[in-house]
């Protein structure tokens, strides 16, 4: 009974400070415009289609048809368009236009929205648009601004801003990959979570107030130190699921901005020969000699719906390097050295390290040659693939005996390369006339590419339950880590006290205003509730 009077008392404090607003509260006002605009890309179509979204949908419908009735809702109809003011056949600006009539609210608005499905000539399209608002009033009718129609299903509950950051995205969207990401965002999994955060904290920031107000008046069977460990408890989880929500944006932004594969390897071992083939094109220059990549050739690309961005870095090799007779007796010079040091930035920058070694034959013998300081930098990597390149001229015992001898004595003694299996490729063009290589075992491109994407699914895939996490977008990224930072605090200051024994009181005030400011840059997020700073992103998520 105590729990239920103490919420009760919690709740109406909050509403009495706004903080809790009716479920029909806006603390934005939707304008009372009409608006219309092109909805599809502009420029010579089959078909454009032009929205209408306000009060004034049904006054436009009867001046463009004003001999024909209302369509039934959400039933297309077939329609002759006509220049409002002129006689049926006098002006028209449209035969045989599909109309179709939402009544509000079940609406992608959230208003009453006409959709004129016309001809898509740039003619056509510009008679349309210029009589849709012929003989209404000045003032209620005018053309759209950038993303209007989206802020306007926000504005009524119909999108939340984590739905309309994902609509963004979808739009944007060039890769399957990014796509099926963007579409996770939209299903508004993501802005329920944060309202249900936002809420729980905000009853929990409620019952402490109401404790600060009736502590005096009276007798509580919990202390505020008992009360707060409840509500510790509550925003121990939540700090759970916000790490969760993180590890999906980084996720995302992988999806978003492009996995960046360094490519790396001592001198003349064919990075610039596998980048080519990778990519399909000459971009980085093949020769016998060695050292011919200075500076950093970079290439994107999308593949099986990722989108990549591919890095050919300059040979590294030291000072004193004689382990190749073709780097034997050169001498590494002042811009060598800058670019070996560009292929360290490098590598520490990328996601995915391909680091290459290559087969080395003599009259006598064969072996690998590599650098060990590549190898290193890519057991730092998040995901790393070791290939060896040139091994066309070996046959399987051989070839086989060599990648053993190469885990064994090399791999196994750098820690997270100890369970690398090593792709055996030849770079040699692939034509009728080449011979196949010796051995059998040697993979093609398209095998390696495969084992490519499964790097990048390592790096981007999460548990089917978990898949809306890759909605979260960096704007809610740095939220969640405002958030997070201001529960820690709240954690530290309801905590059960230091280590020296001594009795403890936690300042109720100072972790109520913790348990605020981790509410708002919730409702930021979803631009819903209390938050100073929703006016100053809507522009600019709209716009996009």
């Amino acid at each position: 009974m105590f729990r239920y009077a103490l919420r009760r008392a919690a709740v109406c404090r909050l509403q009495q400070y706004g903080i809790i607003l009716p479920s029909s509260h806006s603390l934005h006002k939707v304008s009372n415009d009409t608006i219309y605009a092109l909805s599809s890309a502009p420029g010579r179509a089959g078909i454009a289609v032009i929205r209408v979204s306000g009060p004034g949908c049904v006054d436009v419908y009867r001046n463009l048809c004003p001999t024909k009735p209302l369509p039934k809702p959400r039933h297309a109809v077939v329609r002759t368009l006509v220049e409002p003011g002129s006689t049926q056949n006098a002006n028209i600006v449209d035969s045989d236009a599909m109309v179709l009539y939402f009544p509000a609210p079940r609406t992608v608005t959230g208003e009453d929205v006409l959709e004129l499905h016309v001809h898509g000539g740039t003619a056509t399209v510009r008679a349309v648009l210029g009589a849709i608002p012929k003989g209404l009033s000045d003032g209620t009718i005018r053309y759209a601004e950038p993303g209007e129609f989206t802020k306007r299903a926000f504005l009524n509950n119909r999108l939340d801003l984590a739905q309309v950051e994902s609509l963004g995205d979808a739009l944007a969207a060039e890769t399957e990959q990014q796509r099926r990401a963007a579409v996770r965002g939209t299903s508004g999994e993501l802005g329920k979570t944060y309202e249900a955060w936002r809420a729980q904290l905000l009853l929990a920031r409620g019952e402490i107030e109401a404790l600060i107000d009736f502590s005096e008046d009276q007798h509580f069977d919990e202390s505020p130190a008992a009360l707060l460990a409840n509500v510790r408890q509550l925003v121990g989880q939540i700090l759970q699921s916000i790490h969760q929500h993180k590890d999906g944006s980084q996720r995302n932004e992988l999806l978003r901005n492009g996995i960046r594969i360094a490519l790396l390897g001592p001198p003349n071992v064919g990075k610039s020969s596998l980048m080519n083939q990778i990519v399909g094109r000459e971009a980085s220059i093949v020769s016998p000699e060695a050292g011919t990549t200075r500076d950093i050739v970079e290439a994107s690309l999308d593949i099986r719906g990722y989108l990549c961005s591919f890095a050919d870095t300059a040979g590294i090799r030291a000072a004193e390097d004689a382990a190749s007779p073709s780097t034997q007796d050169t001498p590494v010079g002042a811009i060598e050295q800058e670019g070996i040091r560009r292929a360290r930035k490098k590598a520490q920058d990328s996601d995915v390290i391909i680091v290459l070694a290559s087969v080395e034959t003599t009259t006598e013998t064969s072996r690998l040659h590599y650098d060990a300081e590549t190898l290193h930098l890519a057991s730092r990597a998040q995901q790393c693939l070791v290939v060896i390149n040139k091994c066309d001229v070996l046959n399987t015992p051989t070839l086989t005996s060599l990648i053993h001898d190469f885990q064994h004595s090399v791999l196994n003694h750098i820690p997270g390369l100890n369970a690398a299996n090593p792709v055996p490729i030849s770079c040699l063009p692939t034509t009728p006339e080449s011979p196949p290589p010796s051995a059998p075992i040697v993979q093609t491109i398209h095998q390696l590419t495969e084992r490519l994407v499964q790097s990048f699914s390592a790096l981007t895939s999460l548990p089917e339950d978990m898949q809306h996490l890759l909605g979260v977008t960096e704007r809610q990224r740095q939220l969640l880590d405002a958030c997070q930072g201001h529960l820690e605090d709240f954690a530290a200051e309801a905590g059960d006290g230091d280590d020296s024994g001594t009795t403890w009181e936690p300042d109720v005030v100072l972790a109520a205003e913790h348990l605020r400011l981790a509410a708002n840059r919730l409702a930021a997020i979803t631009g819903r509730g209390d938050s100073g700073d929703v006016e100053e992103v809507l522009g600019v998520i709209f716009e996009k």
